[in-house]
């Protein structure tokens, strides 16, 4: 138990003092969600708010928010990639642990990644107007832990069967920049054609948004039109396909590093 924590403890700092180190990317994944929140929330808030009598700014604030948490986790799983052609993973799984503390500690660590970039979020939100209560902050919080590490195992399911960086580079904007409208980060999808409601339904961003949003609701006054269903209805289907992606794609993952 002890060298199962430690292996966890060790490759979540390595990942996160990568960040400390690579001052562009932390900017980068500052910047982005705040242009998005400013300036496509605040151009729908000036626009339509005031007639529809809806927030956009806090409906963008909450996409946003489980969006940056939940891609950042997945996509900061592509380093396992890295590692893998710089030959420092099968330094790790040849190591007397678990694979699954090896992935967990890589999930473990993009989540510390993800942690101040979704303060700098949360304190933007407040900069513009969005006035939260205590309990609204503590829901942020753990339902944004539980974003993170379900966007961790999403990202090791992809990645499983990814042999370069490169072809992983390609592949995850593919995969996530669809579901960016399938689960509703910047428009309303209560109401959808029936096709777009398939997809939308096997997005897995839609229920990360859509836990944050009745999390973030559910704490305050204001109504939620946009929450499509009740915050521990997401939890449980999170929980089940989290179980899944890890199992599956940490064998996919093992699998191809015995095949090297």
């Amino acid at each position: 138990m002890t060298n199962e924590l430690g292996a966890i403890l060790m490759l979540a700092n390595r990942d996160f003092l990568k960040l400390l180190r690579d001052r562009t990317r932390l900017v980068a994944e500052i910047v982005f969600p705040v242009i998005f929140i400013g300036a496509l929330g605040g151009s729908l808030q000036a626009n339509l708010g005031a007639s529809l009598g809806f927030n956009f700014i806090a409906f963008t604030f909450t996409g946003v928010f489980a969006m940056t948490l939940w891609q950042t986790t997945a996509m900061g799983i592509v380093s396992l990639i890295e590692d893998r052609e710089n030959d420092f993973s099968q330094e790790i799984f040849v190591s007397p642990v678990s694979r699954y503390a090896i992935v967990f500690g890589k999930i473990l660590g993009e989540t510390l990644v993800a942690a101040p970039v979704a303060v700098v979020i949360v304190l933007f939100a407040m900069v513009l107007g969005i006035q939260m209560t205590l309990g609204q902050l503590l829901g942020l919080i753990l339902a944004g832990l539980a974003v993170a590490f379900f966007g961790g195992a999403f990202g090791i399911l992809i990645l499983g069967n990814l042999r370069h960086q490169r072809t992983a580079n390609q592949i995850f904007p593919f995969i996530i920049l669809p579901q960016y409208f399938l689960a509703g980060i910047f428009n309303p999808i209560a109401v959808l054609p029936w096709y777009l409601e398939v997809l939308s339904r096997i997005s897995p961003l839609r229920y990360a948004v859509d836990l944050i949003r009745g999390v973030f609701y559910a704490g305050g006054t204001d109504p939620a039109p946009a929450v499509l269903a009740p915050p521990e209805v997401n939890l449980a289907i999170m929980t089940a396909a989290f179980a899944v992606f890890m199992v599956v794609g940490t064998a996919l993952f093992v699998r191809s590093e015995r095949n090297r």
